[in-house]
This record gives structure tokens, sequence and C-alpha cells, in this order.
């Protein structure tokens, strides 16, 4: 089956020039343009790949945008071909070995470790994360994964990882993660703990649960990057993520990170490509536990809720609640073991409020606060989410009522959603600041959305 395109920029520009239906054409005449870099042999294919989000070395843009000059009678920029500034960490989109995969795990680590992220993190990118999306779906699994290397590498090492994932979860949980510092003590502890393990010694059965581990931990590292606000690191350690998943052999954590992947799509206003996400994520699970359908579904509701698709969203809603039913059956691997009642709350009450429906929305608000007391950060997220309701709603004094129970959840979370979703409250409020009320509220949470 073939891949869709993910260059619209460098396809509208074959078409212009004639190249729509003749891409060995067009690779014979790079070919040509490319005579002094040495003997090109690009053909059809390469074009393909080209239009799926492989990206050429800057030198072979520039002789395709004098072949493109050529044929249109016009000047082609090379920023005009669609493939964007080269990779910030120059890491492939989807590793396709699990040598590969190791590389660029030790290569993001080591960077983050050492801050060399900051401040140039990049931003998402859409066509990347559906060609990862595709890879993990379509791609061969891999035979094997044992590896001969310095260091033996045992099951109860495997076990060690799993616990070091939950300690970094649950801090995550509690304070948000919004710390660089700790990001960079987990990539650290990357560093100098799994890279090693994953060059050592191992059968192919511990090789499986190694690389669920790091895909575990990658996976950890990911979220908190989102919920820091770097949106290109989360989406490489996703990626990494993935590919590791798919080396373990475990297509349920695969899914659980494609749909993660896509909710930081829709929290960057990416609806379509969130939905395509989770629709693969969705395929990918199969005959999954109930508690991962609950958890896909819920996140696909999202996705449908803020492109305007009501019926999906609905229909998503649905089956999320049908597999919620039978969680207590079926309670699916351990790291689905977060999503409750109030987690799905939440979801319905943020799609039914994309989607107008706010007296709908707000039915859901007393589940979506009956959460653990480990959850302080999706507390204060959903209090939010309540608030912003209401005030969406036209009920600003019941908008105040629960702004000022959000001041209390907010204090000691570091977390850039958090701040984001603050600062749509303030916009939501913006129109009634005549109010002494709603200026209050703006007032006391200035200091929350303006943290960096």
């Amino acid at each position: 089956m073939a891949r869709p395109v993910t260059n619209a920029a460098f396809e509208g520009l074959l078409l212009a020039a004639g190249y729509g239906n003749a891409h060995a054409a067009f690779a014979r005449q790079l070919n040509h343009a490319g005579r002094n870099e040495g003997a090109w042999r690009y053909d059809a294919a390469s074009v393909y790949w080209w239009l799926r989000g492989r990206r050429p070395g800057d030198h072979v843009q520039a002789a395709m945008a004098e072949t493109l000059a050529r044929k249109l009678g016009r000047s082609v920029a090379v920023t005009e071909l669609g493939f964007g500034a080269a990779d910030s960490i120059g890491i492939r989109v989807y590793p396709a070995s699990v040598d590969g995969a190791i590389d660029t795990a030790e290569q993001i680590w080591t960077r983050l470790a050492k801050h060399l992220n900051q401040n140039a993190s990049g931003v998402f990118d859409s066509g990347k994360a559906l060609e990862a999306a595709l890879g993990w779906r379509y791609d061969l699994p891999d035979e094997t994964v044992s590896r001969h290397g310095r260091q033996q590498v045992t099951s109860t090492d495997v076990q060690s990882l799993y616990a070091l994932a939950d300690h970094f979860t649950d801090l995550d949980r509690r304070h948000g993660s919004g710390s660089a510092r700790t990001r960079a003590v987990m990539a650290d502890l990357l560093v100098r703990q799994v890279a090693p393990m994953l060059r050592g010694t191992y059968t192919d059965a511990v090789g499986r649960d190694l690389m669920r581990a790091a895909a575990t931990l990658s996976g950890q590292l990911a979220f908190m990057s989102y919920d820091a606000g770097e949106h290109a690191m989360a989406q490489h350690h996703v990626m990494l993520g993935l590919r590791l998943a798919k080396a373990a052999d475990d297509r349920l954590y695969g899914a659980h990170l494609l749909a993660n992947l896509a909710t930081q799509a829709v929290f960057l206003g990416h609806p379509r490509e969130a939905a395509r996400l989770v629709e693969a994520a969705i395929d990918g699970a199969g005959r999954a536990p109930a508690a991962v359908l609950a958890r896909l579904h819920a996140t696909a509701a999202t996705a449908y809720g803020q492109s305007g698709d009501r019926r999906a969203c609905h229909v998503a809603l649905a089956k999320a609640e049908s597999a919620l039913q039978r969680m207590g059956a079926d309670p699916g691997p351990r790291w689905v073991g977060y999503f409750s009642p109030a987690h799905l709350a939440g979801a319905a009450l943020r799609c039914l409020g994309d989607l107008h429906l706010y007296t709908q929305a707000l039915r859901h608000a007393p589940d979506a606060l009956n959460l653990g007391s480990q959850n302080t950060r999706t507390r204060a997220l959903h209090t939010a989410l309540i608030a912003v309701t209401h005030a969406r709603a036209g009920e600003t004094d019941a908008a105040c009522d629960w702004a000022s129970k959000l001041r209390q959840h907010v204090a000691g979370i570091q977390s850039a959603r958090v701040q984001q979703r603050v600062r749509e409250l303030a916009n939501a409020l913006g129109s009634q600041q005549a109010s002494p009320q709603v200026n209050e509220v703006l007032r006391s949470l200035a200091p929350v959305s303006a943290a960096s």
C-alpha cells in the first residue's frame, strides 16, 4: 500500500513543472543538474520517499530548485521545497534498524543531558509524526534483537529500569515537568545506565524486555518534554519510543505512544493529524485490553472534537465509555493503570466544549475531579478546563468561582500545559474585565500564565 504524501509543497512544484506523473524524468534531470557533485543515481523511488518526508541533503535540494526553476521559468527558493531546516539534533524520523534506534537513543539522551537542546528545540512536525506512525504500523517486525557487547544484561537488570520509570512518572504527575533540571537528570541516568545496557549482551527474550523498558523510559521523557513545552524534543522521544516498542514487539505500548503524540498534536492545534495518529494507534492495537481501548478512543474523541466532527466525537466517546465499563475484568498493562473514569470525563469535557456543547460538557465536571491524590497536575488541568467551559458558556460567576479554586491547585506545579490553560481562561474572561470579580481573578492568575 502506497504511503500518503506528507510534503505537499514539493508535490505542488512537481505538478506545476510537469513532473507529477514523471518522477523518473525528474530524477534524471536532477542527476544531470548535480553532475559536478559526483555520480548521482536518484530514481523514481527517491522521489517517492522525498514526497513522504525524507529530507535530501542541502546540495541535493539546491539542484532540485535549479531543475524546477528551468521548467517553471522562474527562480525557485530552496525553502519552497518543503523539506524544512536540517534536524536540530540530526536524527532520523524512524530508525530503520534496532542498531539505528540504539544510536539515536544515545545521541538525543546525551544532548538533552548536556542541555544542548535548550532554546533550540524546534517545532512539532506532523509530517514526521505520520511517517513514524506508518513505519511503526507497517514495517516488518525485527527477527531478533539479541546482541553481544561488553556488559551482560539480565532480566533483573531490566526490572530496575521499570522502577526508574515509575519514579519519574510519579514526579511528573505530582509536580509537572517544567523543570529542565529534572529532565536533564533523567536523561543523564539514561545515558549512564540504559545506553550501556542497550549496547550490552543479551538474549532475544531479555532484549525484547530491555527494548520495552527503554521505550517506556523514552515515552516518559517525551511526555515530560511535552508538558514542559519542548515539543520537538518530545516528538523525537516518542518516535524513538515507537521504534523501541516495535523492537520489543509490544504493539500496545506503541499504540499508547502514538496516542500521546496525538494528544500533543491536539494541544498544538493539529486535529486532523491527531485523528490520523490515533486512528493508526487504534488500528495497530488490534484486540487490545479494555483499559487501552478506553484510553485510545478518549484521545480520538478529543481530536474529533477539536476538528468539529460532532458525530465522530460522540461515537469515540461511546466506545471509550463502553470499554471503561469492561475495565474491571480486563485491567490491561501496568502503564495504562493511570487511566480512570476521571480521565475520560476530562476528555469528554474538553471535546464537548470544543463542539460548543457546554451544558453537555459540564455534566462531566464532577467526575473529572474524582482523581487520586497523586494526580496533582491533572486536577489543576481539569479545574481550569471547568472554569474555561463556564466562561465560554457565558457563566461568568461560575467561571470565577472555579478560577478561585484553581489557584490552590496550581501551587508548586511547573507545567506549560497548565500555564496554557490558565491563559485560555484569561482569554475567555477577557471581555468581562470591567467586572471587579473578573479583574481580581485575572490579577491573581497572572503570575501562573506568565511563568516560564
